[in-house]
């Protein structure tokens, strides 16, 4: 009878034990998931805000690019100035968009969520490309470009400009310049092919310096040699129809 009184005692220990280790556990693990989905909502908000601010973002960025398609229209190259001082007063709006930006999320975590802004910055260099070429027929450096942002080229001093972004832009910036090179000619104006030939081929030259390992920027980069090609073919044309000096025709590698 004692041997049995010991034996239930021990019995009801054992399974108070086991009750207290299975809660304890069952507490600990409910600990873990609670602070796994206060990260997780956190980190939704947080994507949401961006998707705001990109949003203004992309709304901007086609405001400039319906503004600068008007130099394909009929008397569009007359209008140049005009049309980029637009497209610099819209810039200003995108500085204040990349202001607002920056201040949704850690700027340690810059790469985490890049991935939400990474096209619309590509398409903003490219415009911001666009409309220096068309001001000065320059090429516009990271810097200048980050300048016009007001965001930064040094990684840790504040919202950065990513340097393969800024290679996109520029990359893009060659199909619209192949356009432009044969509007010119339907619009009377010979000289800006060549010039578009002779800038192009400068630009495929600073290309090859690089090793790119990127396959989206290898890609692009060979869009490059066939709009390139394209407007040789234009300055070709103008060459065999007189239309400008042989001498003037720029040589491309």
């Amino acid at each position: 009878m004692a041997k049995n009184k010991v034996h239930q005692l021990h019995t009801r220990v054992f399974l108070l034990m086991l009750y207290w280790l299975t809660t304890t556990t069952m507490s600990s693990v409910q600990e873990i998931f609670s602070s796994f989905n206060d990260y997780l909502t956190t980190d939704h908000d947080i994507r949401e805000e961006i998707r705001i601010s990109v949003r203004v973002l992309e709304q901007t960025a086609r405001e400039i690019m319906t503004l600068l398609q008007s130099i394909h229209q009929r008397d569009g190259l007359k209008q140049i100035p005009a049309i980029c001082g637009k497209s610099r007063e819209k810039f200003e709006s995108v500085k204040s968009s990349y202001a607002d930006l920056a201040g949704k999320f850690p700027i340690e975590n810059y790469y985490k969520f890049h991935d939400h802004w990474r096209f619309v910055t590509q398409r903003l260099i490219f415009l911001s490309a666009l409309t220096t070429y068309l001001e000065t027929e320059t090429l516009i450096t990271r810097e200048e470009t980050a300048k016009l942002f007001g965001v930064e080229v040094q990684r840790g001093n504040g919202f950065l400009l990513d340097l393969e972004d800024y290679l996109h832009g520029l990359l893009m910036l060659s199909s619209e310049l192949s356009r432009l090179a044969v509007n010119s000619v339907t619009a009377g104006d010979y000289e800006r092919p060549l010039k578009i030939s002779s800038f192009l081929g400068e630009v495929n030259t600073g290309f090859r310096l690089l090793n790119l390992k990127n396959d989206s920027l290898r890609k692009k980069f060979d869009s490059l040699k066939y709009d390139i090609k394209k407007v040789e073919e234009v300055v070709y044309d103008i060459s065999i129809r007189g239309l400008q000096p042989v001498e003037k025709i720029p040589k491309t590698e």
